[in-house]
């Protein structure tokens, strides 16, 4: 018996050595594939060749020295797990294209969603008692702690039983996965049919998702038969020291709320709040995701957008006004500036006609003629780039009519330029007469009685203090 169980025995363990090895370089296209990096899946399946390769070589070793039964004992439950786990990734792969073929999702998204993770893991769970015993549990064994488990746990009135605990999620996820599906069918097929925009749309969906998800969770716990009369006063004593430690996210989450129904922003409009400025990408019931013109992600907790001020600039319709401000040097005729302004903006073709664009004298500043053009822009969203075209058209035109752009200019005007001659004269006459004197100091400047101390209006000053122009 044991010249006829040795071969059996050695080909069982050349097989599990061959699988180890295709395990391993399985496990090496799996990391070139993430870059090179060993993840947990790399290092999981390394681990299992080796343990694989080892009772490969050790089964036959200790069937030769005469040890069949440990053999025997290790080589077959390896092999019948090695078929087992084979199965188990196939109803994986099984639930990533399932997940796939149901969502539309590409197969990376399929594998990184949490639905196929959990079938997976469900299945390995009722997989575990098969394992039991093919690695020798016994069957009574097995009954007899499903029995001491089935009796469950007592949390106040109620009994927690496997049976409990599966109703409850099985109700659960069939009334979430319902959900899904209505807020798929309404997001994709119902409510782009309608004129409602697409802020709107998104409430409505959102809406239905939190809803959807109360009403599961309440049928899950009353198909279960839970009772939850007996936890209200702990629920009650929870709830307030909850109250205290999370009354940010709690402020939060009911501005979410309100933003969903009110609707003073959606996605899609460019806003500014607390001096940042950006379109509006995605509105969760916590925070606010705002994209910056940097291409940069901003995260607003929703309460700052509820008791902040806020300014869209495309609520309702994306229509906004542009002001380009111009100056003039002081002489030029201000009816053809205007003129040419008007005449800038009206050929724009971001400009609306009605109403038509107007131009303002705004001020006589203090290095030109100040000027603006404002004007209706039929996308706001532009606004940058018609400035830009407008101020190339501008120079362009006033290069043409000869007028001139000034830049900051300051002119100085001395009041009395002769008193300060006067002292210098003074000055080199007293050098000249102490001279012959050897060490002697030249005597300190005066500052002539008549002379007062320039201030401010001096500079701008027409008149001497007598009332005399000046020359």
């Amino acid at each position: 018996m044991s010249v006829l169980t040795f071969p059996v025995l050695l080909g069982a363990g050349v097989l599990l050595v061959r699988m180890g090895r295709l395990i391993r370089r399985s496990a090496m296209l799996v990391a070139s594939d993430e870059g090179g990096e060993s993840g947990f899946r790399t290092s999981v399946m390394k681990a299992l060749s080796r343990v694989v390769v080892v009772v490969g070589y050790v089964g036959p070793g200790a069937a030769a020295i005469g040890y069949l039964q440990l053999a025997q004992t290790i080589l077959f439950p390896t092999a019948l797990t090695l078929w087992m786990l084979g199965l188990l990734l196939v109803l994986n792969q099984f639930y990533v294209n399932l997940y796939g073929l149901i969502t539309g999702a590409d197969e990376e998204a399929a594998n990184q969603a949490l639905s196929p993770t959990l079938a997976s893991f469900a299945t390995g769970l009722a997989a575990l008692p098969l394992l039991s015993l093919i690695w020798g549990a016994r069957w009574t064994d097995l009954t007899e702690l499903w029995t001491r488990v089935g009796k469950g746990v007592q949390v106040g009135d109620t009994v927690l039983t496997p049976r409990v605990f599966i109703t409850f999620v099985v109700v659960f996820v069939i009334g979430y996965a319902l959900t899904r599906v209505v807020q798929g069918v309404l997001k994709t097929s119902i409510l782009p049919r309608t004129k409602m925009d697409k802020g709107g749309q998104n409430a409505i969906t959102s809406g239905l998702g939190y809803i959807g998800i109360f009403l599961a969770a309440l049928a899950a716990i009353t198909a279960a038969g839970i009772d939850m009369s007996s936890l209200a006063i702990v629920a009650g004593a929870l709830s307030v020291g909850i109250g205290f430690g999370l009354q940010n996210i709690v402020s939060n989450f009911v501005s979410g709320i309100i933003l969903l129904i009110e609707r003073p922003i959606s996605e899609g409009d460019w806003i500014e709040v607390g001096g940042r400025m950006g379109y509006v990408r995605d509105i969760s019931v916590r925070s606010t995701r705002i994209e910056t013109f940097d291409r940069q992600d901003v995260i607003l907790p929703n309460s700052d957008l509820i008791s902040g001020v806020v300014t869209n600039y495309t609520r309702g319709n994306s229509v906004g006004r542009v002001i380009v401000p111009v100056g003039v040097a002081y002489g030029t005729d201000t009816r053809l500036v205007e003129q040419i302004l008007l005449e800038v903006a009206e050929a724009h073709p971001m400009v609306t006609v009605n109403p038509a664009p107007s131009v303002v004298f705004q001020r006589f500043g203090a290095d030109s003629l100040e000027f603006e053009i404002r004007a209706i822009l039929r996308d706001v969203n532009y606004v940058l780039s018609v400035k830009s075209d407008m101020n190339h058209e501008i120079a362009r035109r006033f290069i043409e009519a000869g007028l001139e752009i000034p830049f900051a200019q300051r002119d100085i005007w001395l009041r009395n330029p002769e008193v300060l001659s006067g002292g210098t004269a003074n000055a080199s006459a007293n050098d000249t007469k102490g001279g012959g004197e050897a060490g002697a100091k030249p005597p300190a400047p005066t500052r002539p009685a008549n002379t007062a101390a320039l201030d401010v209006s001096d500079m701008h000053g027409s008149t001497d203090p007598e009332g005399n122009a000046d020359d």
